[in-house]
């Protein structure tokens, strides 16, 4: 290991080049990651990268759910449930039941349970993919919260899919009503004991006397907690996260101080900006250890499988696209639904082109044991699934993660109106939080406000007379006046964020939720 540590040293340094490379021809850097580690891989001498599953599921896949959940907004995850929902847990399902019988029946030696081995192997698609391909391009909001959610979730269904085919291969019987009892349980069992969870660290933070760096290293390890101790228990690991995160990402204001706030942005970024990078990498340069193992079976026979394979994902995925419209438009003269218009037929494609494949497919093949059991056979088929997995991550990467950018421009996507113009969002915020500091000022701190100069120049401001606060030094009780403006400011913004009635970006809300903390910060380090 400690001698390899100069070549992982170097692939870190070749992550950022190529991720720089990567936003300068504005190309997806994971798609330039695979091919920069499939090629590396080639170079003689090269240290052969064997990747431990149990490595990606542990160490990578907790903190990589846990930022993206932290990230994402509760708003729109809810708004959009029904159509999350449907790509997350229905089409997955109906994506690896295809594979089965596509597989059962075209590749020879592969029985259904098999089939249903490698779709559940390959039923989810990366988020992380189509976020970075989606950021080069404008798409409607719509568009990436149904693509965010999505990613939340979906891995959680394709993993419970694939220990039950793990389980019919292994003991070649299938029983439903365990399957059923055991599904139920991995979905009740993996929300609750991540909100659980969540709710003790969010609690221990609010209560104990952390500082900012405690509270940052508690973010990073609360992750791992919720994995292990839902995969302890038997239930979903991918849920207890996602949900924990959910929980502490909403309420992330009432237990963490500004200063944790801001700092666990900055820490958060870097470690997902590493994690993805290596992840990609790796998966490039652990094509010799696939291709070696690949026996019993010509190479030009096992790509040929897996672009059979690629090419039902795709289909299957268009085609539950479309078919999600349809019953949403049927579904709306019954029920309330997100959005009763007609999206046209540019939003289902584009939808159905978002299907690269990633991290958690190759995990999830990696993990197949070598022996059927303890002295037992080899496991059937391991090595041609394995290739088969390989094969499509590297085709969705390559094929529509560099198409889908040409596809958005092309088609012209239409601006659905979901939220305000940012602009005119931007206004209207300032406008009534102006009207808010002005009246906390005049109801609360009339007298303070005649002899305070820097409470009369924060006045005069968002009076609009004044572009920037003076450096001037602060009394304790002017200092404390206005953090109770920021507060103020705070909740009023989380209110709106709340409010059905407004249609604000909660991206664009959390972003004036940073400037007041950046303000607040600079107020208690500068006075």
């Amino acid at each position: 290991m400690i001698e390899n540590f100069p070549f992982y040293l170097s692939l870190i340094i070749a992550i950022v080049l190529l991720i720089m490379l990567a936003n300068k021809i504005k190309v997806a850097y994971p798609v330039l990651l695979v091919v920069a580690g499939l090629l590396i891989s080639f170079i003689p001498n090269i240290p052969v990268i064997r990747i431990d599953p149990e490595l990606i599921f542990i160490i990578f896949l907790p903190p990589l759910l846990y930022e993206a959940a932290w990230a994402i907004s509760w708003k729109e995850l809810w708004k959009w449930r029904r159509i999350i929902s449907s790509f997350a847990f229905v089409v997955v399902f109906l994506t690896a039941t295809t594979v089965a019988f596509i597989a059962n029946h075209f590749i020879p030696g592969f029985s259904l349970a098999l089939g249903f081995l490698l779709g559940g192997i390959v039923s989810p698609p990366d988020a992380v993919s189509a976020g970075a391909i989606l950021k080069f391009v404008k798409v409607p909001k719509r568009m990436t919260s149904i693509l965010e959610g999505e990613s939340l979730l979906n891995d959680a269904s394709s993993l419970i899919i694939f220990r039950f085919a793990m389980i019919a291969v292994a003991t070649g019987q299938f029983i439903w009503h365990d399957a059923v009892l055991s599904f139920s349980w991995m979905l009740i069992g993996g929300i609750g004991i991540g909100l659980l969870i969540g709710w003790l660290f969010m609690k221990g933070q609010k209560i104990l006397p952390t500082d900012a760096n405690m509270d940052t290293i508690l973010t990073i390890v609360a992750p791992y907690v919720m994995y292990i101790t839902a995969e302890e228990f038997h239930s979903s690991g991918v849920l207890a996260v996602v949900s924990g995160a959910l929980l502490l990402s909403t309420n992330r204001n009432n237990f963490l101080s500004t200063s944790s706030r801001l700092r666990g942005i900055n820490v958060w970024e870097s470690l997902a900006f590493v994690l993805n990078g290596l992840v990609f990498i790796l998966i490039g340069l652990d094509l010799p250890e696939i291709t070696a193992d690949l026996e019993g079976v010509s190479i030009s026979a096992a790509i040929g499988y897996g672009l059979l394979i690629t090419l039902v994902l795709v289909v299957v995925r268009l085609v539950s696209a479309y078919g999600a419209v349809i019953i949403t438009l049927i579904a709306r003269n019954y029920i309330p639904v997100a959005d009763t218009r007609n999206p046209g037929y540019k939003i289902p494609a584009l939808l159905g082109w978002t299907g690269m494949r990633g991290v958690v497919s190759l995990a999830a093949a990696l993990s197949i044991p070598v022996k059927l059991y303890e002295g037992g056979p080899d496991f059937p088929q391991r090595n041609l699934i394995l290739f088969i997995t390989f094969i499509v991550i590297l085709t969705t990467l390559l094929v529509q993660g560099l198409t889908l950018p040409y596809l958005i421009k092309k088609m012209n996507m239409p601006s659905f109106n979901d939220h305000l113009p940012d602009d005119e969002a931007e206004d209207m915020i300032r406008h009534e939080m102006a009207k808010l500091t002005l009246q906390h000022l005049t109801d609360n701190y009339s007298e303070l406000l005649e002899k305070s100069s820097f409470l009369q120049q924060i006045h005069e401001k968002w009076r609009g007379k004044m572009d920037e606060d003076s450096d001037v030094k602060l009394s304790s009780e002017t200092k404390t006046a206005y953090l109770d403006i920021l507060n103020a400011q705070r909740a009023w913004l989380i209110a709106q964020n709340h409010d059905k009635k407004q249609h604000f970006d909660e991206d664009l809300i959390r972003k004036h939720l940073m400037k007041i903390d950046l303000e607040e910060e600079r107020i208690l380090l500068v006075h």
